[in-house]
């Protein structure tokens, strides 16, 4: 995407604003509205497979895990991927500024849908948060960075304070919910009320709500302090510019809305029978054509130099390996979220906890680690390891996450229930993996990708984590299916081998990237 350039005037301005911990103040506008989102996107994903899975008499949906798999990555691979129109949409047509907050009133209303007890609005609900998301979630980020000068110097702390709000929001939203929808002295407490215990699953789907609404709020408040970051669309640079742009997003949004239409009149007639699995399959070969596409153009572009064709394989590389990781790492919401539910015991001294709350452990432990392997690599220097070894070690470290959940699933098998530590230790190695893989792998893409698509690597880096995601909510499917040990024991062959291989062409690899870090 590009990034629209400030004028002289609002670039020196950025430079002696150190209102917010020495940063410019409308880092604390921006931190706060990305701590709300992130509240409600993680406050909602934590309980979204439970809330499938469980009976209509608890309050659910009654999917079969199979189903439900299918539904919840096919919604989490659509959040990854609608962030590549909705970044071209904000730098051709809207601006930044415009997007996220036309994102933020989206996501809001489809967290507000999923608070209604009908099964009619979940469909709408997902999809008015997909598109929601889609929009803010690429170019919030692009504002932070408009926030300063291109030299400025607290860039990077800049938007490790912004990463922490992400965190902040991600930990304190899955507490909140998961004690709404779960915990049983509420569930009590609301039976007193004379409400139906099953209710407080929408009350929670309300609580993101209501996260998001108050991120808009501040958002809106908080605009001034913004200057003019985001509000002119930076592709859009002449008149005749901006209007090609909005005829083609017309086009496209015409378009889109027409396939949809079709659709629904095939569905109402019997032609086609809309199913979550017609969705789930349709979702999952589309993403492997945007992907081919994507990739098949690339390559076939003969203007490329030697160098940057080899640069381009490393990015291919990348790209898989990262589908892979997320493959793995964002099982957190669905099998390691199912087996927390079913095969835990989830007590400590004596109090029972929601099963939802093991997902706060990862935002928890990259606060805690996240300075930790800055400073290691700050310390290591020039010695630090390269980024294929970086990526490998991240690969490594997700599957053995899940050689530790094997080792827990003999006992669950079995018909035991395990204790917290165990999905405690996967939590930890996982978080300790993401930090070796995630901050490498956008910023050695946009470093190796060839000046004229450097816009482009942020659309590969969300389409690798749309390809995880959906994945991830395949190998759900599996979880009734097939026994835990086998299942989970699977999972870890892939990014195990995909590590070691990362290894072994590490040293090849990085004489191929041209002396990129």
């Amino acid at each position: 995407m590009t990034i629209a350039t400030a004028s002289h005037g609002s670039l020196g301005e950025a430079a002696s604003d150190r209102a917010f911990f020495g940063h410019p103040k409308g880092l604390s506008t921006l931190f706060f509205s990305e701590m709300w989102e992130r509240f409600s996107y993680y406050g909602m994903r934590a309980l979204l497979i439970l809330f499938m899975t469980m009976s209509a008499d608890a309050g659910g949906m009654g999917m079969d895990v199979a189903v439900a798999g299918a539904v919840y990555g096919t919604y989490t691979a659509l959040v990854y991927l609608m962030s590549v129109p909705g970044g071209w949409l904000a730098d051709k047509v809207l601006g930044q500024r415009k997007a996220v907050l036309y994102g933020g009133i989206l996501i809001a209303a489809g967290h507000y849908c999923l608070a209604i007890p009908v099964d009619g609005f979940f469909p709408i609900g997902l999809a008015l948060i997909v598109l929601g998301t889609g929009l803010l979630k690429p170019n919030i980020s692009v504002i932070v960075g408009q926030l300063y000068a291109p030299q400025d110097v607290r860039r990077d702390a800049g938007f490790s304070i912004f990463y922490m709000g992400i965190n902040l929001g991600s930990f304190v939203g899955q507490l909140v919910t998961g004690y709404l929808a779960q915990d049983a002295g509420f569930r009590a407490t609301v039976v007193g009320w004379g409400f139906d215990a099953s209710i407080t699953w929408h009350w929670a789907f309300g609580a993101a709500g209501i996260g998001m609404t108050l991120g808009v709020i501040q958002y809106v408040l908080g605009g001034k302090s913004l200057g003019t970051a985001g509000v002119v669309p930076g592709g859009a640079s002449t008149p005749e510019l901006a209007t090609k742009f909005k005829r083609q997003a017309f086009t496209y949004g015409a378009a889109a809305l027409g396939a949809a239409a079709l659709i629904t009149i095939a569905s109402w007639t019997g032609i086609l029978s809309i199913t979550p699995q017609f969705i789930s399959d349709a979702a999952g070969a589309s993403l492997m054509v945007i992907t081919v596409v994507f990739f098949g153009a690339l390559f076939l572009d003969k203007s490329w130099t030697p160098a940057e064709r080899g640069r381009l394989w490393i990015i291919f590389a990348f790209f898989i390996c990262a589908a892979v990781f997320w493959s793995v790492f964002e099982q957190a919401g669905s099998t390691l979220n199912l087996f927390a539910d079913r095969n835990s015991h989830n007590e400590i001294l004596g109090y029972a906890f929601p099963s939802a709350w093991y997902q706060s452990l990862n935002p928890m432990f990259i606060v805690m680690f996240a300075p930790v392997f800055a400073g290691l690599w700050l310390k290591l220097g020039d010695r630090q390891p390269s980024s294929p070894v970086k990526f490998a070690l991240g690969l490594v470290g997700a599957g053995v996450g899940f050689w530790v959940m094997a080792i827990a699933a003999i006992k669950a098998d079995a018909g035991e229930m395990v204790g917290p530590i165990w999905l405690t230790m996967v939590y930890l190695i996982h978080t300790w993996a993401e930090l070796c893989l995630s901050p490498v792998g956008l910023s050695s893409m946009s470093k190796l990708a060839p000046p004229k698509i450097v816009g482009a690597m942020m659309g590969v880096w969300f389409l690798g984590a749309s390809v995880g995601n959906f994945m991830a909510g395949q190998m759900a499917t599996f979880y009734e299916s097939m026994p835990l040990t086998q299942l989970f024991g699977v999972v870890s062959i892939l990014p195990v081998a995909a590590g070691i291989v990362m290894l072994l062409l590490a040293k090849r690899m990085t004489a191929m990237m041209g002396g990129v870090k």
